[in-house]
C-alpha cells in the first residue's frame, strides 16, 4: 500500500463536484487502498464478477465495455486520471460490464465497504460521490445519443471534442493539442463504426481543416467553435465548473 497521497486525485475530483472541508479531504486520503499497475489489454473487472473494490484511475486510460451476442465489443465509457471507474459497484456488488486497460494504467483499489462507510460517516463526501455518479450517467446518455442519432462525421467529431475538454480538465492536454487516448479500432468500438470508417472520417476532418495530426496519435484543432459545431458538441452534459465551460 502506498501513502495516502495516492488518493489525492480522488480528493480533487470530489472537491470539484462539491466543496469539501479539510476533515472531509483527510477522510478521503485516509481510505485503505492498494495501488496496482495493470497492463494494456488486461481487466480491472470483468462482467459478472463479484466486486469487492472500487477503482480510482491514477494514470493511463481505461474503458467500460460490453460484449454483445455476435462477439463484438462496444466501448460505452472512457476513463482518465482522477475518474472513479466503478463507483456503482460499491452498492451493486456484481459487475454488469467489464473495465479494460486501453493503455498501461495505475489504479488505486479501495474496498467497497470502505467507500460505503465513508459516505455514511461524511455526508458531504457522500453527496460528492453521488454527484459524481450522476455526472457519469449524464455522459452515458450523451454517448447513447451520439451513437444512436448522429452521422459518422458528427459522431466522431463529438468524441474528439469530449476528449479535448476532459483531458484539459484532468491536466492531460496542453492548449489546442492532445494525444488521442484510443486507437482507431477502439474509437470504432466507441462510435459503432468500423476502423476503416473511423480512419476515413478522421482524414475527412483533416481535409476540411477542422483538425491536424502532427503525429499519428496527436489531435490539434485550430478553430474550436468550428469543430464543436460539426460535432454537435455542447459541454453542458459534462457539468463542468462555469469557467471551464466558457473555455470549452
Amino acid at each position: 500500500m502506498e501513502q495516502s497521497s495516492a488518493l489525492e486525485p480522488m480528493a480533487r475530483t470530489l472537491s470539484y463536484r462539491i466543496k469539501l472541508n479539510a476533515e472531509d479531504r483527510a477522510a478521503i486520503l485516509a481510505l485503505p487502498h492498494d495501488v496496482r499497475t495493470i497492463e494494456r489489454g488486461h481487466f480491472v473487472v470483468r462482467e459478472r464478477e463479484k466486486t469487492i473494490h472500487s477503482c480510482l484511475m491514477l494514470s493511463g486510460v481505461s474503458a467500460r465495455s460490453k460484449i454483445v451476442g455476435t462477439g463484438h465489443r462496444a466501448i460505452v465509457a472512457v476513463h482518465v486520471k482522477g475518474d472513479m471507474v466503478d463507483l456503482q459497484n460499491s452498492l451493486l456488488e456484481v459487475a454488469d460490464h467489464s473495465v479494460e486497460a486501453l493503455t498501461t494504467i495505475k489504479v488505486a483499489m479501495i474496498p467497497r465497504n470502505e467507500i460505503i462507510r465513508l459516505a455514511e460517516d461524511r455526508p458531504q463526501v457522500g453527496r460528492a460521490l453521488w454527484r459524481d455518479t450522476l455526472v457519469e450517467g449524464s455522459i452515458s446518455r450523451e454517448w447513447v445519443a451520439n451513437v444512436g442519432r448522429r452521422d459518422a462525421r458528427t459522431r466522431l467529431a463529438h468524441v474528439l471534442c469530449e476528449f479535448a475538454v476532459r483531458l484539459r480538465v484532468a491536466g492531460l492536454a496542453d492548449g489546442d493539442e492532445y494525444e488521442l487516448p484510443m486507437t482507431q479500432e477502439q474509437l470504432a468500438d466507441a462510435t459503432g463504426l468500423t476502423a476503416v470508417h473511423v480512419n476515413r472520417t478522421i482524414r475527412t476532418l483533416e481535409t476540411e481543416g477542422l483538425l491536424e495530426r502532427p503525429y499519428p496519435r496527436a489531435i490539434r484543432y485550430s478553430d474550436w467553435r468550428a469543430i464543436a459545431e460539426v460535432g454537435d458538441f455542447d459541454s453542458n452534459y459534462l457539468h463542468l465548473n462555469h469557467h471551464e465551460q466558457a473555455v470549452a
